[in-house]
């Protein structure tokens, strides 16, 4: 690890915040933290080099 933040990181970080974000301001959608999690996980699992 040369100490950079490669991109895919940073994509994850910004749509987790973002996710976060849009279910505290609309609660209807669900709980936050576990719409946040679900969707880091889903886009790390999609991005995931094989």
């Amino acid at each position: 690890m040369n100490g950079q933040i490669d991109q895919r990181t940073v994509l994850l970080m910004l749509v987790g915040c973002g996710t976060v974000y849009a279910a505290f301001e609309h609660p209807s959608f669900g709980t936050a933290l576990v719409v946040g999690v679900a969707l880091v996980t889903l886009l790390h699992l999609l991005m995931w080099e094989r």
